[in-house]
């Protein structure tokens, strides 16, 4: 990132959300976007160099620019002042435009439940998501979190509202796999397993997938997200968001974050917080060798994996694009494949 010009600060928040991404076991969005925040650096569509500013707030809320400035500094600009606001009022409502992709969306909601505060973040994207009865994309992945503090481990939601992210498309591109049937549509508009073609496609399905298993429901989710970034934020939204993989222009993305100091409620809401959590751990299950998770068990699986491992395990292909990607931009590795 400073190879392209971008100050060592901005880099630095850029490298903690690849390499969090990956500890987490999130791949599609680690090292895998590295080269679309190059591309969109290298082609001025983003400034990676901006530094995003607040243009109207009042206690609890905010609207920010962020100037076409990276999307996790834009992020963790807007998430401080969300927890500020919370910590203030109780509640932080920070909405924003002119800003671009920010990794996944849990990175910024867990800066909330260090401060003891419930946290949310949400993000539009480019067009992927094929309403229910569509053929036309018109909807990002637009993912949502939700992250909560309790008396033990936290309850950590981040999720796209398509039936997967476009990223996922990918790395089974990668690994060489086929797509399960429900995540992808082809181009007449039947269901496609070849991720090749689904990526250069670019229809994903809603959650849930077809209408008879309520994908419907994952478009109405998506909406919402739209709703709070790009229309709330007065960013680009729906189909005036540029294509995926384009650098046609700035992406102007919309994005929303909330903080929520849970003291202003019903008190003992880390308690209650965890025995909701251990109820459903302790459910009846199905599989005896299959535990039931809550969100944020996988990643904490994948992280303590990755520790006993000494490190983060890539496929060969992303290690090779990676090299390619220093050897063009005359940076030394500090592992050579």
């Amino acid at each position: 990132m400073v190879a392209v010009g971008s100050p060592q600060e901005h880099a630095e928040a850029m490298a903690d959300v690849l390499s969090e991404a990956d500890y987490r076991g999130h791949y599609s969005h680690g090292m895998n976007r590295l080269s679309m925040y190059v591309r969109d650096i290298q082609r001025k569509v983003c400034d990676a160099k901006a530094k995003p500013c607040i243009l109207k707030e009042s206690p609890a809320t905010a609207w920010v620019d962020g100037n076409n400035g990276l999307g996790v500094v834009v992020a963790k600009f807007c998430m401080n002042i969300a927890i500020e606001k919370a910590q203030d009022v109780g509640v932080g409502w920070v909405s924003c435009k002119q800003s671009n992709h920010y990794g996944i969306a849990s990175l910024y909601t867990t800066q909330a439940i260090e401060c003891g505060l419930l946290g949310m973040s949400f993000t539009n994207t480019s067009p992927l998501l094929t309403p229910t009865r569509s053929l036309q994309s018109s909807l990002g992945t637009n993912p949502l979190s939700l992250a909560t503090p309790s008396k033990g481990d936290p309850f950590v939601l981040d999720m796209a509202t398509t039936a997967v992210a476009v990223g996922k498309l990918e790395m089974e591109r990668r690994k060489g796999n086929t797509l399960p049937p429900g995540w992808a549509l082809g181009p007449t508009g039947q269901v496609e397993t070849d991720p090749a073609v689904a990526v250069k496609t670019g229809r994903l399905m809603p959650l849930g997938g077809e209408e008879i298993n309520s994908g419907f429901k994952g478009y109405g989710l998506a909406m919402l997200v739209e709703i709070f970034s790009g229309i709330l934020g007065g960013a680009n939204f729906g189909r005036k968001i540029r294509r995926w993989g384009t650098q046609d222009g700035v992406a102007n993305l919309g994005q929303c974050f909330i903080a929520v100091d849970p003291e202003c409620f019903a008190p003992g809401f880390t308690e209650r917080m965890q025995e909701l959590i251990d109820m459903m751990r302790e459910s009846e299950r199905v599989d005896e060798d299959c535990p039931v998770l809550i969100a944020g068990d996988p990643e904490r699986e994948h992280m303590k994996a990755v520790d006993e491992h000494g490190g983060v395990r890539y496929v060969k292909d992303q290690m090779e694009t990676c090299a390619k990607l220093a050897q063009e931009l005359n940076v030394k590795p500090l592992l050579q494949v």
